[in-house]
C-alpha cells in the first residue's frame, strides 16, 4: 500500500492543479484576470502538451480581462522558464 501513495497523491495533485486550465466554462461569467494569466503561463507546457490529445483544453484563455491577463502570462512564461537569467550566468571565452 505504502508504494501506491506516491502515485495516488501525484495523479490527485495533476487533477486539482489543471482543473482552473484554460478553455473550461469556468470564465464564460467571469473572465479571468491578472492571477488567472500568471498561472495560465506558469503551467502552459503542461496545457500545451494536454491540448495535442484534447480539444477541450486550450494553451491560452479567450475570454480574459485584456492587457492584464496578457500581463500575467507572459510573466508567468517568464518565471516557469526561466526569463533572461540563464543567458546572464553564461561564462564568457
Amino acid at each position: 500500500m505504502k508504494k501506491y501513495v506516491p502515485l495516488i497523491l501525484v495523479t490527485s495533485l495533476v487533477f486539482i492543479l489543471f482543473s482552473c486550465a484554460p478553455g473550461n466554462q469556468k470564465f464564460i461569467g467571469d473572465p479571468a484576470g491578472f492571477f488567472m494569466g500568471l498561472w495560465h503561463g506558469f503551467i502552459s507546457l503542461f496545457t500545451f502538451i494536454i491540448s495535442l490529445f484534447n480539444d477541450n483544453v486550450q494553451v491560452y484563455e479567450i475570454t480574459n480581462t485584456g492587457h492584464l491577463y496578457d500581463l500575467g502570462f507572459i510573466i508567468g512564461i517568464s518565471i516557469f522558464y526561466g526569463g533572461g537569467s540563464k543567458t546572464s550566468c553564461m561564462k564568457k571565452w
